[in-house]
Parts: structure tokens; sequence; C-alpha cells
């Protein structure tokens, strides 16, 4: 039997933490890829020139792309585990010393600077114009398909649509979430000079959609959107949100629907695809949730794109609705092609964490979409 072992502070050390991070760990060959040099310059006009130090948005970054990549879906517990592992705190520059941040510096970040610079979104394209250039993502063969989230909302805090009131609500009074969505919305987006109202509306949550989309109870939720280059499952666009959309004058609010806002989403990230990085898709895979008559019209005579949709059994009710179109495409390999990007859902889905508001939302499907896409770059790159 050996001597027992002592825990004794020793008054020096000479310690590395470099050393102490295998060469094979999942933050070293994501670390190859982070390119975080243009954050201070494009955050410049929002920070202060006076006030207290202020917290380096560069590390803020990095331990939310930890969270993300490594599955922690709580901002306490991201400092938590920062804070205890050398491999995190290596990956965010953070010496055996330095002290981490707050968990409520995210949050004040979050709904402040990031959201008005719209930093989040900076970061993903710039992670998908790496891709781009890496020879990862071409833009010739898209996949798009949409996820439902779940709100952080309970149907004990809700009101029947006959006795929802905005009006009568004091924004001073009211949580975050409410307020923004006040501030959103317009009367017609409430269902005021419309027949199309919400069966609920949540309390503390008012633009989450109450859905039944997964067959089992009904429940408050989101609907996040996602268009996927096919060649190697790299996201190349994210959307959480619909526009308003006018059809024989009802006004359809934002994500008043799970199955408007995804059409209506995928036509918004195609077309943001092609304003961004210039690329112009070949064809479109996509379910039936897409393949309504306007949708497939828009995608074939508009834009040119070859889609490979199921039809919708389900009837456009517009009399000016055009006819129902029957494409024909060689190459039925639609379940081959469709492997990447489904590999891509089920990896981006199990960090999914709940949110309190769309706006915020927005911002965290950027951050696990970017984190996906950081991954598949290693991942691809080691083949």
């Amino acid at each position: 039997m050996g001597s027992r072992q002592k825990a004794q502070g020793a008054l020096f050390y000479e310690f590395s933490i470099e050393a102490h991070v295998p060469l094979d760990h999942m933050l070293r060959s994501v670390d190859r890829f982070v390119d975080l040099t243009g954050i201070r310059r494009h955050l410049a006009a929002f920070y202060s020139a006076t006030g207290r130090p202020s917290v380096d948005p560069e590390l803020m970054i990095r331990m939310l792309l930890v969270g993300y990549i490594m599955g922690i879906r709580s901002e306490r517990r991201i400092c938590e585990e920062v804070h205890l592992n050398l491999a995190y705190r290596w990956f965010c520059r953070l010496d055996l010393a330095d002290p981490v941040p707050d968990h409520s510096t995210f949050s004040k970040n979050r709904h402040g600077r990031f959201r008005d610079s719209d930093l989040l979104r900076h970061l993903f394209e710039t992670v998908v114009a790496r891709c781009i250039a890496e020879g990862l993502a071409s833009g010739q063969r898209l996949a798009a398909d949409a996820s439902i989230i779940q709100a952080d909302a309970n149907r004990q805090n809700s009101t029947p649509k006959s006795d929802w009131q905005p009006g009568s609500i004091n924004p001073e009074d009211a949580p975050r979430a409410v307020r923004e969505y006040l501030e959103r919305l317009d009367d017609a987006a409430f269902g005021a000079a419309s027949s199309v109202e919400p069966k609920f509306t949540s309390h503390s949550d008012p633009a989450s959609q109450w859905t039944g989309a997964r067959g089992g109870p009904a429940y408050f939720a989101y609907s996040t959107n996602y268009l996927i280059d096919t060649d190697n499952g790299v996201i190349l666009e994210v959307e959480g949100e619909a526009d308003e959309e006018t059809i024989l004058g009802i006004v359809f609010p934002p994500n008043r629907s799970i199955r408007q806002s995804e059409v209506g989403s995928v036509q918004t990230m195609i077309d943001r695809v092609n304003d961004t990085f210039g690329l112009k898709p070949e064809r479109l895979i996509a379910d039936t949730a897409y393949g309504t008559s306007a949708m497939l019209d828009w995608l074939d005579q508009q834009r040119g794109i070859a889609p490979h949709i199921p039809g919708s059994r389900h009837r456009d009710p517009r009399p000016d609705a055009p006819p129902q179109p029957r494409h024909h495409h060689p190459g039925r390999e639609l379940p081959v092609a469709r492997e990447a990007p489904e590999r891509s859902f089920a990896k981006g889905r199990s960090g999914a964490p709940h949110h309190q508001h769309i706006k915020q939302r927005g911002g965290q499907f950027l951050m696990s979409s970017g984190g996906q896409s950081l991954m598949s770059l290693d991942n691809i790159r080691a083949r």
C-alpha cells in the first residue's frame, strides 16, 4: 500500500492549460474554424466610452458556443462549467485566475446590444461564408424543413380567443415578451380586423402558437425553419418567424399558423441566401407542408427552382389560386438526397432549449445552427 494522498496547497504552480487539453478534443477541432476577429468592430458603435469596463463580447460568444456544442442549455450552468472545465477555459481564452462573467451578463447583452446590432446573424453568416469558401456548400441542392419548439408557456396561463383583449393590457405592467409583442403588432395582427384568431393566447408569451402538430396534446410552440445544403448537411439559413400575410382581406399574423409560417419562411430564406451569398439553387427538397399550389408555382415559375415536394392534399381555398401544378423532374432519389439534412436536423434539435420570446429565439436558432455548421466543417474535413 502506498502513502496516503494528502491535499496540500503549493505556494507556486507551474501549470499550462494548453498541455491539459487533449489534441483530439472537439473544441480544439472547432477552434480552428472560429473567426471572431470582427466582433469588436461590429459592436463598436454599441459600447459607451464611459462607465465601468465591459465584458469582452468575444468571450461571451465563445461561452455560448460551448453551451450549444456541448449541449448545455442553461446560461447559469454554462458559467459553472466554464469555471470548472479546463477545456472550456482554453476555448474561451481564460487562464486559471481569470474570472468567469456572471450569467446575468448574457441576458442583458442578448436583449440589448446583441439584438440591436444583429450580431448573431452576422456570426452565422460568417460561418456559412466559410463553409462556402471551403467548398462544403454549393447552394444548388437545398432541403427545407421545420421544427416545432415548445414555448415557455402553459395552458393554465392563457385566454380563449373570445376573451383576448390586447387593448386592456398596460405595457408598463406587462412582462418583456408581452411588451415587445404589443409594440410589434397592430390591432389587425391580433385578429381585430380578421375572422382568423388563435384558439388560445398565452399571457406570458402571446407570440407563441397553440398547436397540436405532433399529434398529442396541444401546447404553445414556435416553428423554426431551416434551409440546408444537401451536399454536406450545412445549414445555410434559419428563420424563426414569418411576415404577416393577407389572403382575401384576412390578415394572418406572424406565427399564427405553423403551416403558413413554414411556407412563408422558406421563401424568405431562399431570397436571403441569394441576396447574401449569391446562391441560386436548382432544386428544393421538402415535405407536403410546402406542397401548396402557390408555393410550387412560386418555386417553378418565379424562381426557376425544381421542387422535389409531394403534392399537398389540402386544396387552396382562394378563388384566384393557381391550379395545382404537376411537375415531373428526373431523378426520384429523394430518400437518398434527404439523408444529409435529416441527420443535421437530428443533431440540431437535441440542444434546442425553451425560450421566452420569438426575438430571443431567433438569436438562439442562429447560434445553434452556427455551432452545428462549425461541427460539420470539422467532421467533413476529417474524412
